[in-house]
């Protein structure tokens, strides 16, 4: 990722080195991919709805590759590729994906009595979702799991994102909204901490985002899911391993040790009738087409004319 200086009303103070930094230890993060899995589930609910035969599908910050495989599954056909800035992320993905490899081909040739096809393998480069090492017009489908909210400028990776779609193609991402965490924000208010919790982009304004990068008809939705936990220490827990505090003007020196066991008292103070401390992850989920343009680069009208059936 690029630090970018420019800010504007959709940036947030979100520091890319921190991000990088935040993932690539794959084992720390481990602990979240529960949620990571879940919302993996109903980002694939919303595809099986919409009929697409994709030839080239990118999984935007694929981190591990598991969204790969998913998506290997369900277009064996494709061409896979996978970009993310964490290099350590992509030696797994690089082990994961080509156990899967093995694995499909070996499925595939019981299912034709004995005859081996040879599905592509998928494709992985460590860069920048935000500045995508591929020509314009190159992907069929562009997948994006929980990862949009930890860029600072999101309305550009968007802009990113459409440009590589070839006319008619799907982008479908999913990514936290602005409620996500709001117990911690809450407690650090009351304590007048600083937060150490993201501000998240609105869900209106990533529609917003995909209008002005030209995108056709977004679809937008929202759900929040109640995370529970027996201890704070197992909820910070997870929530580090989400991805922890990017925040450019985050504290650097350490915690008051008194402030900090009070902000802990406070959290734990909130537990519900069941004895649990409840934690809001609230989920964005978008979707849109790239358009057919209407003219060409020189201004002309382009007229189609389809064959009669």
């Amino acid at each position: 990722m690029h630090d970018v200086p420019k800010r504007d009303a959709h940036s947030a103070p979100i520091s890319v080195a921190a991000v990088r930094q935040s993932f690539a230890h794959p084992a720390h993060c481990e602990p979240s991919q529960f949620l990571r899995r879940e919302i993996s589930v109903r980002m694939q609910e919303r595809l099986g709805l919409i009929k697409i035969k994709p030839e080239r599908v990118l999984d935007a910050a694929c981190g591990e590759g598991r969204d790969l495989l998913v998506l290997q599954q369900a277009y064996p056909e494709a061409q896979l590729l996978g970009v993310d800035a964490a290099l350590p992320m992509l030696s797994v993905a690089r082990t994961v994906s080509a156990a899967s490899h093995s694995a499909l081909q070996t499925f595939v040739s019981r299912l034709l009595g004995g005859h081996r096809l040879h599905p592509p393998a998928a494709q992985l480069a460590c860069a920048d979702f935000a500045h995508l090492p591929l020509p314009s017009g190159s992907i069929d489908l562009l997948w994006s799991n929980l990862a949009l909210h930890w860029h600072p400028q999101p309305h550009a990776v968007i802009a990113d994102w459409a440009r590589v779609l070839r006319s008619d193609g799907l982008l479908m991402f999913s990514c936290f909204g602005p409620d996500t965490f709001a117990e911690l924000r809450d407690v650090f208010q009351a304590q007048q901490m600083p937060s150490r919790v993201l501000p998240f982009v609105d869900l209106h304004d990533y529609g917003d985002m995909l209008q002005a990068a030209g995108m056709a008809t977004p679809v937008m939705d929202m759900e929040k899911i109640t995370l529970t936990y027996a201890d704070t220490a197992a909820l910070l827990a997870d929530v580090r391993a989400f991805g922890g505090n990017p925040l450019q003007d985050r504290p650097r020196g350490l915690q008051g040790r008194r402030q900090w066991q009070q902000m802990l008292r406070l959290l734990d103070q909130r537990r519900d009738s069941d004895g649990r401390i409840r934690l809001t992850v609230e989920v964005i989920y978008g979707h849109a087409f790239r358009p057919v343009p209407r003219r060409n680069s020189s201004g002309e009208a382009i007229i189609r004319f389809e064959p009669r059936r």
